[in-house]
């Protein structure tokens, strides 16, 4: 039997479709000024805190479903104890109004947001989102790369000072969102504008986050044809593999 010989490294041309609009990044924020941010959404030993109010509420008068059996024989054993009248429970705080937690319903309004005059009537968004704070260091990119291309297309009819202002984390803060607010796990939050309690939140991200900017935005609005984009990646290739009577002979 023959002992195949090395072979060079082949390489080849792979070819990609891309888009030709260009990319959005994120907003640049420093990572002083993201601390900042999460200290001011989180910090419970702080009275500007917006967040931790809901965190409290939550573990004071929310209670965890544990089954219909474990339901049943609470509500028993209180009748058998004469306690069956409940202490009233205080009104949700404010701010539960004016804020959404999680991808999904927060990639919904947006969706809403940036919607023609003859569509929005259609799908009326719930709030007018100015600021959305995501989670990166928690997630891979797949999750979350959608955000500045939507925001931007959200913010292109508003005002400079009404455009809404997205700050993803760079380092991972989830678990700490978490626990503010209560819930298992939080991978981003929008605040609507002039939400109680958020004056100085609003504040210093007005003034230490630029608005997110689409240049294909203004681009598509010229109707100007744009060529497909394709991108030529050269990457290696396995050896060839010998034949079977070239392994016998």
């Amino acid at each position: 039997m023959t002992t195949p010989t090395s072979q060079p490294t082949r390489k080849r041309i792979v070819h990609q479709l891309d888009t030709p609009f260009s990319t959005v990044s994120w907003p640049a924020v420093s990572p002083e000024d993201q601390d900042t941010i999460l200290e001011l959404l989180c910090d419970n030993t702080d009275t500007s805190s917006l967040l931790s109010p809901l965190g409290q509420y939550r573990q004071t008068h929310v209670k965890r479903s544990k089954g219909k059996r474990a339901a049943r024989k609470e509500k028993d054993d209180k009748k058998a104890a004469g306690t069956t009248e409940e202490l009233p429970v205080p009104p949700v705080p404010e701010i539960d109004a004016s804020i959404d937690v999680g991808l999904n319903s927060i990639t919904r309004n947006l969706q809403a947001l940036s919607q023609s005059d003859a569509e929005a009537a259609q799908d009326k968004p719930e709030r007018q989102y100015l600021m959305i704070f995501v989670a990166r260091g928690n997630q891979a990119s797949t999750f979350n790369c959608h955000f500045p291309q939507m925001v931007a297309a959200a913010s292109k009819s508003l005002p400079s000072s009404d455009k809404i202002r997205l700050v993803g984390f760079s380092n991972p803060c989830s678990d700490r969102l978490s626990a503010c607010l209560g819930v298992p796990r939080v991978s981003s939050i929008a605040i609507a504008k002039d939400a109680p309690g958020a004056g100085a939140l609003q504040e210093f991200v007005l003034k230490s986050v630029p608005p997110a900017e689409a240049a294909w935005l203004d681009a598509s609005r010229d109707a100007q044809h744009l060529t497909t984009k394709i991108n030529a990646i050269e990457t290696t290739v396995g050896p060839k593999r010998p034949k079977m009577n070239e392994i016998t002979s």
